[in-house]
């Protein structure tokens, strides 16, 4: 990230050092190794975070392997009530929160509230554990036969979390295992650690027993360990496509169940009938929000060609109108997460150049309404893209909005379907016929017909086809419980107090 000389001038002389959280408490583990954690307005380091050795993970597990024995036979109805006063805490407070996420991540907080609101809308979600763990029964399958099947928990999980959603990709995940009787490993990100720790803290004040959720800091080192450690039973991860493929692979490799959501590269297509303006506005917030550091951002515009230049300059006019600066300033876009990835972002504007396409707003040009230190990258629109070029194939991961023109639906459809991921798409048109085709049609797991951002609300589930989800399970929803919980069937005779006699004949039904 930066050289030791720079980081001795932009460290504050006394830094906060933040723990793990380990059987309910703060830890400092064994491991001497540390990470910045900047405030990416600032441009300076606000924290050191402790980086977990392998040991530390061990010890982790340990404690959570204990409180599982114990949680796994806790009532439905106690773990609902745990899950139901975190909720309640969670929502008194997640002012608080919202500070957090703003000062690490550098979300504005307006855009922090609506994240923790929606990882709420999973722990609502998750109190119906009750409903949601029953099994089934078949009565009399044979003479005097019945058989049922039971879900149970798995026993100890891990959880990896990115850096762009600290509160809400944990509150997907953490919520379900919980409430279905498991205990679980929160690994997140080590440039936003301080939600996860909150969050533990919060659970411990709702009654969750100690051990039950606990929070190991680090990097490759202690993801390795859960991906390896015999005792964790399953892994949990969002992150690029890349990481996603290595912990499926390496996590299955030693026997666990896995859901590894990978990155994306999320296309709209829009139609010469759709309303320009409502799809212009849909643009703007779906390409720009959160500094588009979010794997459901729309980083592609498929315009049609006859109504391009003009849907490009409405765009264009509402771009103009975005402040960006720092996020407790009531801004519309923060800054980005750490410099190294600005700097990253910002070098593909070059690349749009040097490739044949049109740089309409340069976001290198911003003047921002924050310290000058930030980590700051304005919003930015490129036209004529190829789609040969590394701005569209690559996952850029900021607050850059490309548009691809195209002549109609059908060379749309064809290169949202050649893309290597299908996390999710739009459509904006007027046209029924259109819109029905579309979300028939196209290879991608979450389809939005007028509705730029389409995550599904918590009691459908979240994920994507192709290189954008590896493994069977998506999260939250249905699949949530189905991935946190083993089914078993028992096949039971009570037999009849007349019964008697021998009979070494191979059972038939009568």
């Amino acid at each position: 990230m930066t050289d030791s000389a720079t980081l001795e001038q932009t460290t504050p002389a006394a830094t906060t050092m933040l723990d793990h959280w380990v059987d309910g408490a703060a830890w400092s583990g064994t491991s001497t190794r540390t990470a910045p954690v900047y405030n990416p307005a600032l441009g300076r380091v606000q924290h050191e975070v402790r980086l977990a050795s392998t040991a530390d993970v061990d010890e982790a597990v340990a404690a959570a392997t204990a409180a599982w024995a114990q949680w796994r036979d806790t009532s439905i109805a106690k773990r609902q009530t745990g899950m139901f006063a975190f909720r309640e805490l969670l929502n008194a407070r997640k002012q608080e929160l919202a500070e957090i996420l703003t000062s690490e991540h550098g979300k504005v907080i307006s855009d922090a509230l609506g994240e923790i609101a929606r990882g709420m809308e999973v722990v609502e979600f998750a109190c119906g554990l009750g409903h949601l763990t029953k099994g089934a029964y078949s009565e009399n399958v044979s003479t005097g036969v019945d058989v049922y099947t039971v879900k149970q928990p798995i026993g100890v999980v891990g959880i990896i979390s990115p850096f762009n959603f600290p509160a809400m990709v944990p509150l997907w995940f953490f919520s379900i295992a919980l409430a279905a009787g498991n205990a679980v490993i929160l690994k997140p990100s080590e440039k936003d650690p301080s939600a996860a720790i909150w969050m533990a803290s919060l659970l411990k004040e709702a009654g969750l027993p100690d051990g039950v959720l606990n929070v190991v800091h680090g990097d490759k080192e202690s993801v390795d360990a859960l991906l390896a450690h015999p005792d964790v039973r399953a892994i949990s991860f969002v992150g690029s496509t890349p990481i996603a493929r290595y912990v499926y692979e390496t996590a299955t490799s030693h026997g666990k169940r896995v859901q590894a959501l990978g990155g994306a590269k999320n296309h709209m297509l829009v139609l010469p009938d759709a309303d320009l303006d409502l799809a212009a506005d849909a643009a703007v917030n779906a390409g720009f929000g959160s500094a588009g550091e979010r794997c459901m951002a729309i980083s592609v515009v498929l315009a049609v060609d006859t109504i391009a230049d003009e849907f490009v300059e409405k765009v264009s006019q509402r771009m103009g109108t975005l402040r960006t600066g720092d996020g407790t300033r009531g801004c519309d876009m923060g800054p980005l997460i750490t410099q190294v990835h600005r700097d990253k972002v910002a070098s593909y504007i070059d690349v749009a150049a040097s490739d044949g396409a049109s740089v309409v707003v340069d976001g290198r040009d911003v003047e921002v309404d924050g310290d000058p230190d930030g980590f700051w990258l304005g919003p930015t629109l490129i036209d004529r893209v190829p789609t040969s070029s590394a701005v569209y194939k690559d996952e850029i991961f900021g607050p850059v909005l490309s548009v691809v023109r195209v002549d109609g639906y059908e060379e749309g459809l064809g290169i949202i379907n050649g893309s290597p991921y299908g996390n999710g798409t739009a459509i904006f048109t007027n046209d029924g016929g259109a819109a029905r085709r579309f979300q028939r049609e196209a290879h991608v797991g979450m389809i939005g017909i007028n509705v730029p951002i389409p995550v599904p609300v918590a009691y459908h589930s979240f994920g994507g086809w192709k290189a954008s989800l590896f493994g069977d399970a998506k999260a939250y929803g249905p699949h949530g419980f189905d991935f946190f919980t083993q089914e078993k069937a028992v096949t039971s005779r009570w037999l009849d107090p007349s019964h008697g006699g021998l009979n070494l004949g191979f059972p038939q039904h009568d």
